[in-house]
């Protein structure tokens, strides 16, 4: 099979087409012809030599993939030969073909392309798991989502608009907070404003129930400000560092909690919970098309460096796939 890897740690340039041998499953697992694949910040951490892969995944980059199971092993119950199939893997993604634990796959849904059911996986399961599982955010709470324009913004903000949740965003242009306003949410320019005086001036001072943060740096003390009194704060990436200088005395003044994790890293269990749920809450929205990914590009796999590029530049606006030329 062709796969994408990198020469050295380093910028986009390190990564180039090879060949090695298609990988087979184990006993719970499914092979999958990959048709589309997504694009996310942990692949360009990893192809930086930032973020390598736990022992026991594929060292290939990926995260989510769609296409069609074309092998199962003998435990597998649920998907038989031919199942199109969308999949949180462990690494492997970037591949014709790639390897994923049968209790991480979802059945495509309804009318919806391998491209677009790329877009799914490590999304959804991020924002499912920090917004819904571990912050328990409910519906007529205020939610701030910094990063709104991008694949997990875009995505956090239809999903919690559909439960009811009252949505306000920041983006760093007018073209960005543009499409954040026709998802929903309320936008905040933070180049021009202050999203902690926006924040408790659309709250009346309030503050916000509920944080997803992808920043770091210094809005890790100003989402303190930002929250309301029992807010809960979940970090999910730190784009602007992690190392900082904080006082903490907000955190108990206002009985806050703060919060954070990674996917890749937790057990094929607690992913196969994920899944469950959200094959149970979210996968009716996507069936009946009142939540849809957004995708700003797609790339051929051969042009996978011109996707880490646009990645990296933090001009889009949704999701980037490379896509395996090949239609539902």
């Amino acid at each position: 099979m062709k796969y994408i890897t990198t020469k050295n740690p380093g910028d986009a340039s390190q990564l180039f087409i090879d060949e090695a041998e298609t990988p087979t499953v184990k006993s719970s697992e499914v092979l999958i012809r990959v048709y589309a694949a997504g694009i996310n910040r942990p692949d360009i951490l990893q192809r930086q030599g930032l973020y390598p892969p736990p022992a026991n995944a594929s060292p290939i980059l990926g995260l989510e993939i769609a296409g069609e199971i074309i092998a199962c092993g003998e435990q597998v119950k649920r998907w038989r030969i031919g199942d199109k199939v969308c999949a949180l893997v462990n690494g492997g993604g970037y591949a014709e073909y790639a390897v994923a634990p049968a209790s991480q796959c979802l059945p495509i849904p309804e009318s919806f392309s391998y491209v677009e059911a790329a877009a799914l996986p490590e999304t959804f399961f991020t924002v499912w798991h920090n917004l819904f599982q571990r912050a328990q955010l409910k519906a007529g709470e205020i939610l701030l989502v910094h990063g709104g324009a991008s694949g997990i913004g875009t995505s956090a903000i239809q999903l919690t608009k559909a439960f009811n949740v009252n949505v306000i965003a920041t983006a760093g242009s007018a073209e960005k907070c543009e499409a954040i306003t026709k998802l929903g949410a309320t936008a905040i320019n933070y180049r021009e404003q202050d999203f902690v005086a926006e924040v408790k001036a659309l709250t009346a001072g309030q503050g916000a129930n509920v944080i997803l943060d992808m920043v770091g740096g210094d809005y890790i003390q100003r989402n303190f400000s930002a929250a309301a009194k029992e807010g809960r704060i979940v970090n999910i990436a730190f784009l602007n560092g992690s190392k900082v200088d904080i006082d903490l005395m907000p955190l108990m003044l206002k009985r806050l909690t703060l919060t954070g994790s990674t996917l890749r890293a937790q057990s094929v269990d607690t992913k196969a919970g994920i899944a469950k749920e959200l094959e149970e809450q979210v996968w009716p929205l996507l069936n009946s098309k009142k939540i849809k990914p957004i995708i700003d590009s797609i790339f051929p796999f051969t042009d996978v460096v011109k996707a880490h590029e646009l990645m990296e530049s933090n001009q889009h606006i949704g999701k980037i796939i490379l896509d395996f030329n090949t239609t539902l």
